[in-house]
């Protein structure tokens, strides 16, 4: 890996992931405990699954490109949130029921697993050079996977869930006052 300062890819990944942080903490921190819980209808997804979850895959794709452990683990958030779950549960192919099980979560948590994540992240895009994001990380895809499509990969998933996690929030005030 390169120590010479942050290629323009590799800060343009770093605003991106920036821009997701901002986004997490702007939506938990507008709801209260009951509404990060709360379902717009039966069977959708809370604030507080959706943010964890983006958090989870950031995390474990992490560890994989880096080959260091998940934060969930190695800092113990998988106590501290303390989830009926595995510890390496994800959140990925959750049914409705599982889904339902993140729950009770404080929204500093939340926030501040996130912060982990990010900082991890942040860390390891400043250590990348152009050449790095070539490496192919993943060869089971035609075309393979290179670590630089994998980040973006991470980083679409991660707006998407965060944008839903905004537009839920938005939507909850509304719901009681209309």
């Amino acid at each position: 890996m390169n120590t010479a300062p942050m290629t323009p890819a590799a800060a343009l990944l770093t605003d991106g992931f920036g821009r997701v942080r901002e986004s997490v903490h702007a939506v938990v921190s507008q709801l209260t405990p009951a509404e990060l819980d709360e379902h717009l209808e039966p069977g959708t997804n809370t604030v507080a699954w959706l943010i964890w979850h983006l958090t989870r895959v950031q995390d474990d794709h992490l560890a994989e490109l880096t080959g260091q452990g998940q934060r969930w683990q190695a800092e113990g958030w998988h106590r501290t949130f303390d989830l009926p779950l595995d510890a390496e549960d994800t959140g990925f192919g959750h049914s409705p029921e599982q889904a339902a099980q993140v729950g009770n979560i404080a929204a500093e948590h939340l926030s501040a697993y996130h912060d982990a994540v990010h900082q991890a992240t942040t860390t390891f895009l400043g250590s990348l050079s152009d050449d790095d994001l070539d490496q192919v990380v993943d060869s089971s895809w035609d075309p393979p996977v290179t670590l630089g499509v994998r980040l973006v990969s991470v980083l679409d998933d991660d707006t998407q869930h965060v944008g839903q996690a905004a537009f839920v929030a938005g939507v909850l005030p509304r719901r009681r006052s209309g």
